[in-house]
């Protein structure tokens, strides 16, 4: 079984093109896991324009299942760039969260109307449908999917992707710092680890790679409560009390650079020191892949 899993786009909010993002990149959310014979995507940020580019370069018809945390701009604004989905014989299927649920397909649809896109979605020529996770688990093509709703303005969802034994979970766009943080409180914070919900520690458990927004930093949240996402280490926090293998920081804020970045990392590698947890942390970086499946700890 091979479990390979690629960034496309890793910003948050807003594409960030530009020198001092060009380490880790500024298009915004798309990630592909390839689970043997199986592709998945999860969302379609201006980083799907880069994966449609190279999966032209693969020979045989493409069957992609689509899954997306939510419809703002930063993670669908790339579909429409995706080059696969205007060519015949290649097959999508956008998912829902739930038994009749077709709303990202119809979002898609909709923000191809012609008075924000040249192309009306109807003119595309792949074979496009929406499907559904019934009750928030399926298993497709061997893989168990599940399904986790999380805390963002207009709400989001995570996913977890697991075939023999290997999990992979992404969960972006997830304010858990809302749920447990006073913000009044000092930005230094003990190291013990906060009281994060057991039921979404549960579906995180045990995962081979978290791939997780982790867009602020501690001295970033106490000015952005309510916008929708964490402080990054939040998330170690997550992946320690989960037993999590691996941490991939995602959806960077616009604001950070390659630098900002690095001395987040650092930070997260700190904390994951101080909990002495067997745990990597890396960023996020568009172009690098990864073989979850594998014990690869990323350069």
């Amino acid at each position: 079984m091979a479990f390979v899993v690629r960034f496309w786009g890793v910003r948050g909010s807003i594409p960030t093109p530009g020198p001092s993002t060009s380490c880790y990149g500024g298009n915004t959310a798309c990630v592909e896991f390839e689970i043997d014979d199986t592709l998945m995507v999860c969302d379609a940020g201006t980083g799907a324009r880069e994966l449609g580019l190279e999966l032209m370069t693969r020979t045989k018809p493409l069957n992609v299942h689509w899954f997306f945390s939510h419809a703002h701009w930063d993670h669908i604004q790339g579909f429409p760039f995706f080059t696969p989905v205007y060519v015949a014989g290649h097959r999508f299927t956008i998912y829902g969260v739930k038994t009749g649920d077709n709303r990202f397909a119809r979002l898609l649809s909709g923000q191809m109307h012609s008075s924000y896109f040249p192309v009306d979605f109807q003119d595309l020529r792949g074979n496009i449908g929406a499907d559904d996770l019934g009750d928030g688990e399926r298993v497709l093509d061997g893989v168990r999917v599940r399904v986790f709703e999380q805390n963002h303005p207009g709400r989001s969802y995570a996913y977890s992707f697991e075939k023999d034994g290997v999990k992979v979970v992404y969960a972006t766009d997830n304010e858990l710092d809302q749920q447990l943080l006073d913000p009044s409180q000092a930005i230094e914070r003990p190291d013990e680890l906060r009281h994060i919900p057991e039921d979404f520690v549960e579906f995180c458990r045990d995962a081979a790679m978290l791939v997780c927004d982790g867009q602020y930093t501690d001295a970033d949240y106490p000015q952005r409560v309510g916008w929708g996402h964490p402080r990054a280490s939040t998330m170690v926090d997550l992946a320690v009390r989960a037993s999590a293998k691996r941490l991939a920081i995602f959806h960077h804020d616009p604001m950070h650079s390659d630098e900002d970045v690095g001395g987040l990392i650092d930070a997260c590698r700190a904390r994951v020191e101080r909990h002495g947890a067997d745990l990597f942390v890396f960023a996020a970086r568009e172009g690098f892949e990864i073989r979850a499946d594998m014990p690869q700890v990323p350069e």
